[in-house]
């Protein structure tokens, strides 16, 4: 039993589960948002993107599920779409993670960037087909250059505070399984 908290698979899930709730609260308050005012960035979007490209196997699907379903019935968005659509983009990522582990920084950036205007777009257009009213399409742009442009910042902070790094090759885990 005392093996099984050792990992830090867990640990990290109840890390990830722990920031998204804080992040999720902080989307809550009522923080001087006025008419006009510019969106901010979608925190919590990357810091799953940077989990996922660092290390997919601290954040399984259905975590990821849940939290941006709660989310969305939070936030009052149409339950399910944005969900289908981030867990679409973090498998996407998860089945290159052999490509993705040999990547430097700036090819890994704009491979996400690609994802996160993707993940916009295709929600944009799903809301669209459907006649589902929307922020204008500049408002929507601003928030994902926002959110592509604290993407570096997020994985700083991932490696310096959580010291979550990508695995090197052949690195194995403390059970003698490959990474």
């Amino acid at each position: 039993m005392a093996d099984f908290w050792r990992q830090t698979h867990w640990i990290f899930r109840a890390l990830f589960l722990g920031l998204a709730l804080i992040l999720l609260f902080m989307r809550l308050l009522p923080l001087s948002h006025s008419t006009g005012a510019l969106p901010g960035p979608d925190l919590l979007i990357c810091l799953i993107l940077a989990w996922i490209v660092r290390r997919p196997d601290f954040l399984p699907m259905p975590l990821i599920a849940g939290v941006i379903l709660v989310e969305d019935l939070i936030l009052l968005r149409p339950p399910g779409l944005w969900t289908a659509i981030v867990v679409l983009a973090t498998e996407f990522l998860r089945g290159r993670i052999i490509l993705t582990r040999e990547l430097n920084f700036v090819v890994e950036w704009m491979l996400v960037s690609g994802v996160m205007l993707g993940m916009m777009l295709t929600y944009r257009l799903a809301l669209g087909l459907a006649f589902v009213p929307q922020p204008p399409f500049g408002f929507a742009i601003v928030q994902v250059l926002w959110s592509i442009g604290l993407y570096p910042l997020v994985v700083g902070l991932s490696r310096l505070v959580f010291d979550l790094k990508k695995p090197a090759m052949g690195e194995i885990d403390d059970f003698g399984r490959r990474l």
